[in-house]
């Protein structure tokens, strides 16, 4: 893929849109995870855009991410919760023909980086004698899933408002 001005334009865009949505908390979560509208732009420009495109913008988003609100306790943690996650959202671009599907995939994606960053890195937050990787799936389900089901929403609407917002060849 070549990224022509236009398209670095609607990366660098996109990735800031999703940190400004970022700040608009439907339910924060303790130690960092919340419920907002922050995956959105990125599907938007990786189902536009495709894969490629979706994950810079996802990891733009990451590294911004990382400088406006950082926790880092391991150079792996980081790379795990912050380029890597939201550039995973990218992947949706693979299913630009049925963005719902896309969706969920780059959610699932993205909810994957952090649970093996919250089982491996965060597991002093679980219980005494309860399971990391339960309490990391528990955690990271109970804000990611939520996101994936309002973004998919989101992005169904606004398809269906503006169905030319997919058109990629514009």
């Amino acid at each position: 893929m070549r990224f022509t001005p236009k398209i670095m334009a609607e990366i660098s865009i996109s990735a800031a849109l999703a940190l400004v949505l970022s700040f608009i908390k439907f339910s924060p979560v303790a130690q960092g995870g919340s419920i907002s509208l922050t995956m959105v732009p990125i599907f938007i420009l990786a189902l536009r855009r495709g894969w490629f495109a979706g994950l810079t913008g996802g990891a733009l988003l990451g590294f911004i991410q990382l400088l406006v609100n950082p926790f880092i306790v391991h150079p792996l943690q980081l790379i795990l919760d912050y380029p890597l996650a939201y550039g995973l959202l990218g992947i949706s671009g693979f299913w630009r023909k049925s963005p719902l599907t896309g969706i969920v995939m780059g959610g699932m994606a993205r909810f994957l980086a952090h649970f093996v960053s919250g089982a491996v890195f965060f597991g002093s937050y679980a219980p005494k004698g309860a399971n990391v990787w339960l309490y990391s799936l528990a955690y990271n389900a109970s804000y990611m899933v939520p996101e994936i089901i309002i973004s998919c929403i989101a992005v169904f609407f606004l398809i269906k408002k503006a169905p030319a917002l997919l058109n990629y060849e514009a």
